[in-house]
């Protein structure tokens, strides 16, 4: 069955969206109630948000609410910090920067800017709850406590990053993926249909 590009899209970023609830649910019970005295803790948010950037750009503001809802929902939060972690997270899309200036391209295939780029998305988050925490009363200071406290998810966003960025057409504008498989399937096909074995040299 042939779905739509449209189509697509959605059920892609409905999959990330369950997939993004699904592990931060997961790791807030985990930090609600076994470890408890950990002064850090572990976020999947920037990791699905800088591969949801790539494959869909600004989609990933549902995502980035989706984080903090999710967080907050699990651990009891107040509302002031559903506002602080659901328009914070939305901060991610200034990354999207990277792609208009660099290009998608240069940020999937070169480590060290996929690195930086998920780097960006990290502190835009940070940067993003932060300001939304002083609206509410937060202080100037907070800025370290929410980048020291959420260290492990920079180390765990710039390892899954790096590890996606590997797999075909994960950490890949889709549209581009799409188009590329495309032209890579008309092309066998088209060897195919002239007896052309594409891994040899024979022409």
């Amino acid at each position: 069955m042939n779905i739509t590009f449209r189509q697509y899209r959605i059920i892609d970023l409905a999959i990330l969206l369950i997939i993004l609830a699904v592990a931060e649910a997961l790791t807030a019970v985990a930090a609600k109630d076994w470890f408890t005295g950990e002064i850090y803790v572990l976020s999947p948010t920037v990791a699905v948000l800088c591969i949801v950037l790539m494959r869909w750009g600004a989609y990933a503001a549902i995502h980035a609410v989706a984080g903090g809802l999710t967080l907050c929902i699990v651990t009891g939060a107040t509302p002031e910090q559903f506002a602080v972690y659901c328009i914070g997270n939305c901060f991610a899309l200034l990354a999207l920067l990277w792609f208009r200036f660099a290009g998608k391209e240069k940020v999937r295939a070169k480590a060290i800017m996929s690195a930086l780029f998920t780097v960006t998305v990290f502190l835009a988050v940070q940067a993003g709850r932060w300001l939304v925490g002083l609206i509410f009363g937060g202080s100037l200071a907070d800025i370290g406590s929410f980048i020291a406290s959420d260290s492990l998810s920079l180390l765990f966003a710039v390892v899954a990053v790096q590890l996606t960025r590997r797999l075909d057409g994960v950490f890949e504008d889709q549209k581009t993926y799409l188009l590329r498989t495309q032209k890579e399937r008309e092309r066998q096909e088209a060897a195919a249909e002239y007896g052309i074995d594409e891994g040899s040299d024979e022409i």
